[in-house]
């Protein structure tokens, strides 16, 4: 029995199998951070609006990325804690690598849906061939998908892994052609939406900006998983990307939610945007005197203690000539960004 573990450490580099995974777990970790950074804003500046079912997307999401994370931190724990040195355990595929793998395509496979749900939203009123390209494209990437978990299953230890590459390229190849026909799709959309006004215009091309830079982002993991498989397949950096590709997911994807906040932000203004509830209420400047504070404070709480008393809450006009394109055009982002 002691011949055995000899014979397998010359052939096992730890630093670059389960080293990576190690490092891929706890980058992850950060990422699953940001989500709930990200989960917080969407839920406290959607608090008495918004669409429930994307809400409910966002809970979704929140929960099997919490499910995955867990999974891969029992995964690393069990190899590098529990069976520490035991080298004929770590040639052994736990039950919490192959589960975590099944919570990557629910992750994977529900924000390429409520993307496509997104994209037909925007469409109405126009023609319905993208909307159906993308769920033609999110229908074979579930096959891709059932193919991929039917082919892990069949791996007991991680040497069978190099016999079925060829799932785990189509897998990563399909997700990456989807990411690009959804980022396009999206981009296409909301381009053919300009309506000549500025600050719509604007706001589209921020839109448009955040869809290409998370896009990329999400296609860039899922290639270099890809290339790092190829190249490297006898260690586990790719599966250390693969962990990240899910939280890059779920992160893309309520940044995308968040991105009429992040607009509103980053412009110091809300004049891209007609109000629609009282954390969005066009409020115009006015001069008060230094002895009229206590009065602005009490005031500014009952603004929030009645946010449907019209009292309190002057509506904003909207020039004549642009009132029509302004209400069309964000009526559009309202439905895009989920408000």
């Amino acid at each position: 029995m002691s011949s055995s573990p000899q014979d397998l450490i010359p052939q096992l580099d730890i630093g670059t199998t389960f080293g990576a995974l190690f490092i891929g777990v706890t980058i992850a970790a950060v990422l699953f951070g940001l989500s709930n950074v990200q989960a917080f804003i969407y839920f406290q500046t959607h608090k008495d609006t918004g669409i429930l079912f994307f809400k409910l997307a966002a809970i979704w999401l929140w929960i099997l990325d919490a499910l995955h994370l867990a999974l891969i931190i029992h995964c690393v724990y069990y190899y590098l804690v529990i069976n520490y040195a035991n080298v004929n355990a770590l040639m052994e595929i736990v039950w919490s690598f192959k589960l975590q793998i099944i919570v990557d395509v629910f992750i994977i496979l529900s924000a390429h849906l409520f993307y496509g749900y997104r994209i037909w939203i925007i469409s109405k009123g126009r023609s319905r061939t993208l909307p159906i390209i993308v769920c033609i494209i999110i229908t074979i990437n579930s096959g891709v998908a059932i193919a991929l978990i039917w082919a892990l299953y069949q791996c007991h230890v991680f040497s069978d892994l190099i016999k079925v590459e060829w799932a785990t390229y189509v897998a990563l190849g399909s997700i990456t052609f989807a990411d690009i026909v959804i980022a396009s799709s999206m981009c296409y959309l909301l381009a053919t939406s300009r309506t000549g006004v500025s600050s719509t215009d604007s706001l589209i091309a921020k839109l448009m900006a955040y869809i290409i830079n998370t896009g990329c982002l999400t296609s860039i993991c899922s290639m270099t998983a890809m290339i790092t498989c190829i190249v490297m397949p006898t260690n586990f950096i790719f599966l250390a990307m693969e962990f990240l590709l899910v939280k890059l997911y779920v992160n893309s994807f309520l940044a995308l939610m968040n991105a009429r906040y992040y607009a509103r932000v980053n412009a110091g203004t809300d004049s891209f945007y007609l109000p629609n509830s009282y954390h969005e209420v066009y409020r115009p400047g006015i001069h008060i005197r230094a002895s009229e504070d206590e009065e602005l404070q009490a005031s500014r709480k009952d603004v929030f203690k009645h946010p449907h008393d019209e009292a309190v809450h002057p509506s904003r006009s909207v020039k004549p000539q642009e009132s029509i394109a302004v209400t069309t055009a964000t009526m559009e982002m309202n439905d895009f960004s989920s408000v």
